[in-house]
């Protein structure tokens, strides 16, 4: 919920994701992924547990208190040293104002939806970022990917449109279809943070564009104390302590993941968040997801599962080529 950046995990994976390695441990680097996953949902189930929390309080608690496991983490593995030196310093901050947007419109709509919906929905997120590498990047997309991301979008469609035809209804539904509208603001915003990291990772460390984020996100999440914060109580307290200190161990276990395996054999692990997400909704939340919701979560982490493969094929044509 990224936050980040989505996972909602992938809007807050996006710091980390921009740098990978030969592959090496595949399945220590599957292991890591699960684990980044399995903590991201975490963090995402106590910020939702704090109810009564304002969406710009929650981004607030769950960058400061992720701030403290990275630099322990920097520190450890001896990357610490000059990890605030940077080039572009501007580019940080853009990239903190669209990630805080992000987690912003994600957090709130994880105050209105199910869990598993708001999850789903941010799996839009990559096929978004396919759409803006084509027109931004000038990135050529061909035929198969973009059949795959209009298949996907029927996906994040079906699951949206039950929520957004029920503004007729008024009451809590109503507020579910805001909250879809919030998800899919929240995922278009983590796309465009992804690119703004493409443009970052190519002249900064990962080390340096995390921790900026960090910074960035609370500082800038501060901005949002006029527009109503309240004094949690000791046990709200905890849960947003303890949903920082998730973000950011399930950011560093993302990082350690990309150490020993290619982005392609992990990227597709991203979606064992749907079954967190379905299994810890119904237990904790009482969420029984809808059939709407089951069969449009489907088809899009079919369509994305499948332009990670097509992206796999195409970068291993140009290096036999190259």
């Amino acid at each position: 919920m990224n936050a980040p950046e989505r996972h909602l995990p992938l809007a807050d994976s996006i710091a980390a994701t921009g740098e990978t390695v030969p592959e090496t441990r595949p399945l220590l680097g599957i292991a890591c992924k699960v684990t980044s996953v399995f903590v991201f949902v975490l963090m995402s189930t106590l910020l939702k547990s704090a109810e009564g929390i304002p969406a710009g309080e929650l981004v607030f608690f769950r960058s400061f208190f992720a701030i403290f496991p990275v630099v322990i983490y920097l520190a450890y593995t001896h990357q610490l040293q000059g990890v605030m030196v940077t080039s572009d310093i501007f580019g940080h901050i853009w990239r903190g104002l669209v990630g805080v947007m992000s987690m912003l419109s994600g957090f709130y709509a994880l105050t209105l939806l199910p869990l598993p919906e708001s999850i789903a929905i941010n799996y839009a997120s990559p096929l978004m970022i396919v759409v803006l590498s084509a027109i931004f990047l000038k990135e050529q997309v061909r035929l198969y990917r973009w059949s795959a991301v209009l298949i996907g979008f029927a996906g994040v469609l079906i699951i949206v449109w039950p929520r957004l035809s029920m503004f007729s209804s008024g009451g809590m539904s109503q507020a579910e279809g805001i909250g879809a509208i919030f998800a899919l603001i929240g995922a278009l915003s983590s796309a465009v943070a992804m690119m703004l990291v493409r443009k970052l990772v190519k002249h900064e460390r990962t080390a340096t564009i995390v921790i900026y984020f960090s910074l960035t996100s609370t500082v800038i999440a501060l901005f949002t104390m006029p527009f109503g914060w309240v004094v949690p109580q000791m046990w709200q307290l905890g849960l947003l302590i303890g949903a920082g200190f998730a973000g950011g161990i399930a950011q560093i276990f993302l990082t350690e993941c990309y150490r020993h395996a290619e982005m392609s054999t992990i990227a597709p692990f991203e979606y064992t968040s749907m079954l967190l997400g379905l299994g810890i909704g119904y237990v904790v939340f009482g969420d029984v997801p809808t059939a709407q919701m089951l069969i449009g979560s489907s088809i899009v982490i079919g369509a994305g599962i499948f332009i990670i493969f097509r992206e796999h094929k195409l970068s291993g044509r140009k290096l036999r080529k190259s």
